[in-house]
């Protein structure tokens, strides 16, 4: 079997949840400061960035980090073109962890109009993912938000992430598609329940040949998205924590038989820089098995 295939198997039918290591530029202070690095500590974004792949070298090389909880991780493009332990990124990830690896090739957000933020231009997303496929990536992931429940925004929101899965799917990559929803919105429910028809009228275009991953903000109506992940072209439906606590994201998932967890912050939550290794893997390992438990 090839690795593409084993690694399509494993995404499809695997235990586990999908761990998020894809903090940008803009997200990268706030995850440093919280795991006890300052901006003080560190001058620059070469030393920022350095102290970042650091914090994620030590996550991937844990214990716990490994296929047997974790299924796939969401990296950033500058550690996909990073080493640990002189080895690319991507490939330490599959043939020592047994881990997926998936790019994140958002460039951000767009101003908010029609209560949503449209994905910022890609310019050469072409080249970007030539790159991935190059480098043993798996899939991608494209991260664009919904803060109202505004039926013309959200259409232009899931064309616009089908538009790129297109993109990616010629590329010979299975893309994630992440139109998140502001858990702080005030029509969340009625704003999933819009989302959730328009993913399912593109879904049911696509060629019965392709397959794409969904990315959900766990929804208020438990099994909202059952239909979506029971959906011949859905290889996945994954969580995101989306600023819940690990506690609250992982009962919330627990709701949700059919999603498995996509989790940044809950994944890293309690870590700091001065812990010893057995401390931190420690208590990593607990944040890798709670969220564990709630996805299967």
């Amino acid at each position: 079997m090839s690795d593409t295939n084993a690694m399509r198997d494993q995404m499809k039918s695997g235990a586990g949840f999908i761990a998020a290591l894809d903090q940008s530029g803009g997200s990268t202070p706030k995850a440093l400061s919280l795991y006890g690095v300052e901006p003080e500590d560190y001058s620059g974004d070469v030393e920022m960035f350095r102290a970042m792949h650091d914090m994620r070298a030590r996550i991937i090389l844990a214990d716990d980090f490994t296929s047997q909880k974790i299924i796939g991780a969401i990296l950033f493009e500058r550690t996909m073109h990073d080493t640990i332990n002189d080895k690319p990124v991507a490939e330490l990830l599959w043939s020592n962890r047994g881990v997926v690896p998936f790019l994140k090739i958002d460039k951000g957000l767009e101003e908010e109009a029609n209560g949503v933020q449209l994905l910022k231009p890609m310019p050469g997303l072409e080249d970007v993912l030539k790159v991935a496929k190059s480098k043993g990536i798996f899939g991608t992931k494209e991260r664009s938000v919904i803060n109202e429940a505004n039926a013309t925004g959200i259409a232009d929101i899931v064309a616009q992430q089908f538009e790129v899965a297109r993109t990616v799917l010629a590329a010979g990559l299975v893309p994630i598609l992440e139109p998140e929803v502001n858990i702080h919105s005030a029509s969340k429910a009625e704003a999933e329940k819009i989302l959730e028809a328009e993913i399912t009228k593109h879904l049911n275009s696509l060629g019965g040949d392709v397959d794409v991953m969904l990315k959900l903000t766990l929804p208020d109506q438990p099994g909202l998205y059952d239909g979506l992940a029971a959906h011949p072209r859905v290889l996945r439906v994954v969580a995101l924590s989306g600023g819940y606590s690990t506690d609250v994201a992982s009962a919330k998932l627990a709701e949700n038989k059919h999603m498995i967890a996509s989790f940044s912050r809950a994944l890293t939550e309690g870590l700091n820089v001065k812990m010893s290794d057995s401390e931190f893997n420690a208590a990593l390992g607990g944040n890798i098995d709670k969220i564990y438990r709630a996805s299967v």
